[in-house]
């Protein structure tokens, strides 16, 4: 499937979609708690519809009711097939983990793309809470004979994926000895770790933090049922607030100023930039204004990198991004997406391990290949709007996160047209 997306002035209002991430965790939380839990405004897309596969497939119920998933959990059995992640290295990285619960034999298969991406240190860590699994070396599949958790000490890097810690912090209240986990080194992505204790702590489990959240302590403890509402995304936002700020006007609405996710940040770059903001309640509006160029650090917003590398690209200036190594192992290698694509589209740029450097420019016609990238593609449809045309292949790989998003930016006045 092709878009082809035409030079545009957009103006309107969007409802930004449910967090994936949370969506994925509440569906955890549920899964461990004895009895039925209520998720209000699950966002429903390619990676949440895998979570909820799999979990299936191990004895979990769930049951959807328009904009509510009734899950039933605690009641864990083998499952008779091997375990299909598709594409969601979320579900793969929990599921890893809750499979040290299910009695008998679970092996985890993926997509192509997620084949690539590393979970020895992952395996490694419930390897030391004395759970039988290991991977085909760096990589899925990975074979999970559970049933049986001890629990104790465990020590790991907190720099290559928080979600390997969630993942360790899902089961550890289930544990016959509790847990305590050291990280080796500083932990990155924290916002996503945030979000995981309010989770937890929603659904009645404590977790004991040291305030530089290297050191985390759960004792033995049982998850209660929950109702848990999901908030909008704000990842999933940041592109129609790019447009905003490059092609017209537009109004974002359920999106919590308070949020925990790590790229509400956005607001702030985008304020650093220029842009014209105004917020009003769980609503945010974005105005097309001259852009400069900025310096940040994406550390703790590493899904931001292609939307930053898109403003970057038409504003004024030389703008510097750092802490962008991690990006090279998610959906494809973003560090290097984003750069073919901005160089497609004359837009000088220059890469280094840990740090992007991108001059603005007036970007040119291109075709955009986004690697089967959700947020490659979304990105640079921002990008497109500013040109007379560029087309964007292998464009329904935004089903991962937003499978609407090509008919919301339509109905903002974007041009677009879809072949195939």
């Amino acid at each position: 499937m092709k878009a082809s997306i035409h030079k545009s002035h957009v103006r309107g209002k969007v409802t930004a979609p449910s967090s994936k991430s949370y969506t994925i965790r509440a569906l955890m939380c549920a899964a461990l708690a004895q009895g039925e839990s209520e998720i209000v405004n699950p966002l429903d897309s390619d990676d949440t519809r895998a979570a909820v596969e799999v979990l299936s497939q191990v004895g979990v119920r769930v049951r959807r009711r328009d904009d509510l998933w009734l899950v039933g959990g605690g009641q864990f059995h083998q499952p008779e097939v091997d375990l299909f992640c598709g594409e969601s290295a979320t579900t793969l990285r929990f599921m890893s983990a809750v499979c040290s619960l299910v009695p008998g034999r679970c092996k985890l298969v993926t997509g192509p793309s997620l084949a690539k991406r590393p979970v020895k240190i992952l395996v490694e860590a419930l390897q030391q809470l004395g759970v039988n699994c290991h991977s085909q070396g760096d990589v899925a599949p990975i074979v999970v004979n559970g049933g049986r958790l001890r629990g104790g000490f465990v020590e790991m890097p907190g720099d290559v994926s928080s979600q390997f810690v969630s993942a360790l912090l899902f089961i550890a209240p289930l544990a016959e000895e509790g847990v305590e986990i050291r990280l080796t080194t500083p932990l990155e992505s924290k916002p996503y770790l945030l979000m995981t204790l309010e989770c937890l702590e929603q659904f009645g489990v404590t977790v004991e933090s040291s305030p530089d959240f290297r050191e985390f302590k759960v004792r033995k403890q049982n998850y209660q049922p929950a109702r848990f509402e999901i908030e909008g995304d704000w990842s999933s936002a940041s592109y129609f607030l790019a447009f905003g700020a490059l092609s017209g006007e537009v109004e974002v609405s359920n999106l919590n100023p308070r949020s925990q996710q790590g790229d509400r940040v956005l607001l702030d770059f985008l304020k650093e930039m220029g842009a014209s903001i105004e917020l009003s309640g769980n609503s945010v509006t974005v105005r097309q204004d001259g852009l400069k160029a900025i310096k940040a650090d994406l550390s703790d917003c590493i899904d931001l990198l292609p939307t930053m590398a898109v403003l970057a690209g038409a504003a004024d200036g030389r703008s510097e991004f750092s802490g962008i190594a991690r990006a090279r192992i998610k959906e494809s290698n973003r560090v290097a997406a984003v750069k073919e694509g901005l160089e497609r589209m004359g837009i000088e740029v220059a890469e280094e391990q840990n740090r992007l450097v991108i001059t603005g420019s007036n970007p040119k016609d291109a075709v955009i290949d986004p690697k089967d990238d959700h947020r490659i593609a979304m990105a640079f449809s921002v990008l497109g709007s500013m040109t007379g045309e560029t087309v964007i292949n292998h464009a329904e790989c935004v089903s991962k996160t937003y499978p609407e998003f090509w008919d919301v930016l339509k109905s903002i006045g974007c041009e677009v047209m879809i072949d195939g």
